[in-house]
């Protein structure tokens, strides 16, 4: 199967300030985008085992601006999440989000041992989606619990599927609720 792509986008926000404090390092965030011809519209299609073998070509297609865009910086968290227009099920999003997606995101940052949380909902252009966000190395990492809220304001049009996969260079400014740190992660990661 091979996907018609009707658009991409890179989103960049960075902030500097929390709760009157500035930031050690900022906390940048970034979502890439790439929406697309929903193959299924409109129709009951059992088998979408189709779309899940063909996905990681969008996942290595969308992995490449993401990083760019996080340059300088590393890469400690991610997210994942799909808008399905509503001639379309949200199964479809679901079938385009899974490991086999995800997994070239994964060796473009040279890791990512911790699942990735994800969202999905059927909606009209301009919904807003909220894409959860964890740490990379550990999904227990409390202060890299964060997400990213989105509004893509022509997207999806009913017959589209929008594919978002955020990432962050760091936790929550302030971060301060205790639990395992992300430098515990990372030595347990090192074994």
């Amino acid at each position: 199967m091979e996907f018609k792509i009707r658009r991409t986008s890179t989103i960049v926000e960075e902030r500097f300030v929390e709760a009157g404090r500035d930031a050690d390092i900022p906390l940048r965030k970034v979502a890439v985008v790439t929406i697309i011809e929903n193959p299924y519209i409109g129709r009951y299609v059992e088998d979408l085992s189709p779309m899940i073998k063909a996905s990681p070509v969008l996942g290595a297609q969308m992995a490449k601006p993401a990083l760019a865009a996080m340059a300088p910086y590393g890469v400690q968290s991610y997210g994942k999440g799909g808008l399905v227009g509503v001639g379309g099920e949200q199964e479809h999003a679901n079938a385009l989000l899974t490991t086999v997606f995800a997994n070239p995101f994964r060796e473009a940052i040279g890791r990512g041992d911790a699942w990735i949380s994800s969202m999905t909902k059927v909606a009209a252009p301009g919904a807003v989606i909220d894409i959860p966000m964890n740490s990379i190395d550990d999904v227990y990492v409390r202060s890299h619990y964060d997400g990213m809220t989105l509004m893509l304001p022509d997207a999806p049009m009913p017959d589209e599927i929008a594919l978002i996969f955020c990432l962050a260079n760091r936790g929550r400014i302030n971060a301060r609720v205790g639990g395992l740190t992300y430098e515990e992660a990372q030595k347990k990661r090192k074994g």
